[in-house]
């Protein structure tokens, strides 16, 4: 049997171990000598374990001075004893100036992921607003990076929810367009957004340009916390549109700016200076870290983002600079000050100060300051993150907790190996056997790690001969077979798929029996010699007059008390009613004994777990099939079992069907093209990534068509008759 390997930690994974290392064990004295020959001019140092994976990368203005401190015989730190136990080897990079070492050092914590460097995992949260006031109409977009285009960009929002909340409003009260610059330029009458007053539509009607620059203007004061500004110019215009006798745009302009002053009424006010600042929050206990960034524009608390850290061995204020170089990395947008909440090291605090403001030059702002305030509204801001920092890390621990408990009572429960700490789920979507795919969700420690969700395309059901005869039941487990033979082959040969803890699959014994079988012709083991693995299959509801006059019938049946004939008359003659039937009065105990003994086993136990629902039904829980089980595990209902395990199906089941979507989508909008002679797979692919929809293809002219690679004007001309003919 394969054993089962452990998964590795990212930093093992990504670092990258010399050819010529071998594994080395260092004395204290040994690491003091390489300390002394590291030079002292300013650059990065990459500690080493013994190994020869990347554990941390830092920077100093002086690297021999820098890293000693690591190894003075009076530092009582925790972190030190940890270096001193992990250590093989501690390379430098010199480099020019303190900048050059910043980014350096962001550059190989990017390429190496040290286990002990602050690593933000998901880049997915810097969303902005983007505004292009050179367009000829401008509209405000959700975007997540910011391009050297000379647009102006607002933000950062820490969620999509943020961010859509005040694109809505300010579409809701600023009248710019919202469509996309293809439809701009190709739309022939208004969309609904001008039916309910909330664009001019100038993609079909004239407008003043005058009137459109100055709703852009206001929109990029709203976005600016320029509101006093904002509030003034508005009532200016509405009282001089009254003066004008024009009573109808005056009142157009007093609801808007209404409207507004309730929308700003809603911040919270936090800060007397109209700054745009960040505001850090630390709480640590031991190695986990929880940092919370509020940010402050013009005054106003507008969000905050949280991160947890694990693992930091390292000093505080290592931590945080580690913490600040990532986060700054990949934040779009520097503030005017950063607050913090004790001081960094020198070597850390000038090279950042001068790194942000370098960036925020680029979008032409002034210099970055970086303070650690003693008093005032500034301090109070730092309590105020303090506060949340500490209220996360309670929140976060007691999730954590709970999780905890939950595994341990899963793993009784359903007497795992070990602890399933890392889960696995498979499910397979698809609609009458098109399109079929797969998804794999995992779990850490009783959380999603979306970083780990894989999607599979079903390659064994592409061809019309791969399909099963069975009937899609069928198919689906052929389907489990596929994705669980390719992914434990991928457990197997890549260190970066090990196995998990606990293999879940969405189904029955059939999908099981798959999975068993896939395991066994892999040679990979079950149970303590390999991965657990259970099914779970959905709760079904029965109608009382089907569900229990059947089973009743059937346990009948199974003990002689009825015939065949006797099944008949009931409710469910039609076909509904499951019967068994003997061989003949005189067969011996052969298979008609073991079809009647089978029946009264499957009666009584549906029965015995069948719930009544609120409308006269009957319910099969949620259960749990074992290999090598013969019936299956009920977990109690609203257990915090059962909740770990049905999350993590349905979520499988989420992102399985919206993988198919996506597919399904991808071919019918190629299935309209098919028809058409002269468009082959590669002019199909080109028209869709140019235009994206067939509404966009139809409504192209030929001339644009022609912009296409490999659309000529034979070939334009066709697709344009086809699909006006097709409507």
């Amino acid at each position: 049997m394969a054993s089962r390997r452990r998964r590795m930690a990212p930093a093992e994974e990504a670092a990258d171990v010399p050819p010529d290392w071998k594994p080395r064990a260092r004395t204290r004295e040994q690491l003091v000598e390489i300390v002394e020959r590291l030079p002292t001019e300013p650059g990065v140092y990459v500690m080493r374990d013994r190994k020869g994976r990347v554990v941390y990368v830092g920077k100093a203005r002086r690297l021999r001075q820098r890293v000693r401190q690591y190894f003075n015989g009076h530092d009582t730190r925790l972190f030190v004893p940890a270096l001193g136990r992990v250590l093989g080897d501690i390379e430098a990079v010199i480099t020019s100036n303190d900048k050059e070492a910043m980014l350096l050092e962001n550059n190989l914590i990017k390429r190496y992921h040290p286990r002990f460097n602050v690593k933000l995992r998901d880049d997915k949260q810097y969303l902005v607003l983007r505004l292009d006031t050179r367009a000829s109409w401008p509209r405000l977009e959700v975007v997540r990076n910011i391009g050297q285009d000379g647009a102006s960009y607002y933000g950062p929002y820490h969620s999509a929810t943020s961010a859509r909340h005040t694109l809505r409003v300010v579409n809701r009260h600023f009248q710019l367009r919202t469509c996309t610059d293809f439809v701009l330029e190709h739309r022939k009458r208004p969309c609904l957004q001008y039916q309910i007053q909330r664009c001019p539509a100038p993609c079909v009607y004239e407008v003043d340009e005058r009137a459109y620059a100055d709703q852009v203007r206001d929109v990029g004061l709203f976005l600016a916390g320029r509101h006093g500004e904002l509030v003034e110019g508005l009532r200016g215009r509405m009282e001089t549109a009254a003066e004008a006798l024009e009573f109808e745009r005056a009142a157009r302009i007093r609801d808007q700016l209404r409207a507004i002053e309730v929308s700003l009424q809603r911040q919270q006010v936090v800060g007397v200076e109209e700054l745009d600042q960040d505001v850090i929050g630390v709480h640590r206990e031991g190695g986990n870290v929880e940092f919370v960034v509020m940010h402050v524009r013009q005054g106003k608390l507008i969000g905050s983002q949280r991160y947890a850290e694990s693992g930091m061995e390292l000093p505080d204020e290592e931590v945080l600079a580690s913490f600040l170089g990532a986060y700054y990395d990949e934040s779009p947008l520097i503030p005017d000050e950063v607050l913090l909440p004790f001081e960094l090291a020198e070597d850390d605090g000038e090279p950042l100060a001068a790194w942000l403001s370098e960036r925020r030059a680029e979008q032409g702002a002034k210099k970055v300051q970086i303070k650690v305030p003693k008093r005032g509204s500034r301090k109070t801001l730092c309590m105020l993150a303090e506060r949340n920092a500490a209220s996360n890390f309670a929140t976060r621990r007691s999730k954590r907790d709970d999780a905890e408990a939950a595994m341990k009572r899963l793993q009784a429960r359903l007497s795992l190996s070990r602890l399933p700490r890392r889960i696995e789920c498979y499910d397979v979507s698809h609609i009458q056997g098109s399109d079929p795919v797969a998804s794999m969700v995992v779990f850490v420690d009783g959380q999603p790690d979306k970083a780990s969700y894989r999607r599979f395309k079903i390659k064994g059901l592409d061809r019309d001969e791969g399909l099963s005869q069975g009937g899609r039941q069928n198919d689906d487990f052929l389907s489990m077979y596929e994705v669980l033979d390719r992914r434990l082959r991928r457990g197997l040969e890549d260190e970066d798929w090990a196995l998990p803890d606990l293999l879940v699959i969405d189904g029955g014994k059939g999908q099981l029996a798959r999975v068993v079988a896939a395991m066994q012709d892999l040679g990979v083991g079950i149970g303590d010699e390999g991965v657990d693995l259970v099914s779970l299959a959905k709760e079904r509801r029965f109608a009382v007059s089907a569900t229990t006059q059947g089973l009743e019938a059937l346990r009948a049946a199974s003990e002689g008390e009825a015939s065949s004939g006797e099944l008949g008359e009931g409710e469910g003659a039609e076909g509904e009613t499951p019967s068994v039937e003997g061989e003949g009065e005189g067969e011996e105990k052969g298979e008609g004994e073991r079809a009647r003994e089978a029946g009264r086993r499957l009666a009584d136990h549906v029965v015995a777990t069948a719930d009544h629902s609120q409308d006269g039904g009957e319910v099969r829980p949620e259960r749990v099939f074992v290999p090598g089980a013969r019936d299956p595990i009920v977990l109690a209902r609203g257990s915090s079992e059962l909740h770990l395990i049905t999350r993590l199906r349905d979520e499988a089941h989420r992102f399985a069907i919206e993988h198919h979507r996506k597919r399904r989508g991808k071919r019918s909008l190629a299935s309209v093209l098919d028809g058409i002679s002269g468009v082959g797979p590669a002019t199909k692919r080109a028209l869709i990534q140019h235009f994206g929809t067939i509404k966009a293809i139809r409504a192209a002219s030929e001339a644009e068509l022609c912009a296409v690679k490999g659309v000529g004007p034979k070939l334009a001309a066709a697709i344009h008759e086809q699909l006006a003919a097709g409507g």
